[in-house]
């Protein structure tokens, strides 16, 4: 059967089969990678959550990734054991505090991205803006249909 008389829950199917490949094998690139850096893929995940948001609790880092509030709070004591964030108080809550960057954390995820990035830029030379335009709508579309799911 064709892509053209596939119907879109169809193809969406495609793209979930995918994902999770790409996935897997990003992940293990980044670990491959680590040594570098010496940083997990998930002390990078919140690492790149903190540099791209500002400080943030470990709640909200993981309703942002959709992780368990446990495994981030894991990395996060594996990233404040490595002197990669520190914790700040929270002014609007007293229990939960802000986790943020710290210089050699920013230094440290800042060297990361800019590998990865030009990485990326060997792969993307053929595709069009209005390609990847369109591969982060779908991506978005999927992942807000799944945002009800509990994490924890």
């Amino acid at each position: 059967m064709s892509d053209t008389n596939r119907s879109p829950g169809d193809r969406l199917t495609e793209v979930f089969d995918l994902v999770g490949p790409l996935y897997r094998r990003a992940q293990r690139k980044v670990e491959q990678d680590a040594p570098i850096e010496g940083l997990s893929v998930g002390v990078r995940a919140v690492l790149n959550l903190l540099r791209e948001h500002g400080p943030m609790t470990v709640p909200q880092m993981g309703r942002e990734q959709a992780l368990s509030r446990q495994f981030v709070q894991r990395m996060i004591n594996d990233a404040a054991g490595r002197g990669l964030v520190e914790f700040a108080a929270n002014p609007a809550h007293k229990r939960s505090s802000l986790i943020r960057l710290t210089e050699r954390g920013r230094a440290v995820i800042t060297a990361v991205i800019d590998r990865e990035r030009a990485e990326l830029r060997q792969i993307g030379g053929d595709l069009t803006d209005a390609e990847v335009t369109a591969c982060l709508r779908v991506l978005s579309r999927l992942l807000g249909h799944l945002d009800g799911i509990d994490m924890d």
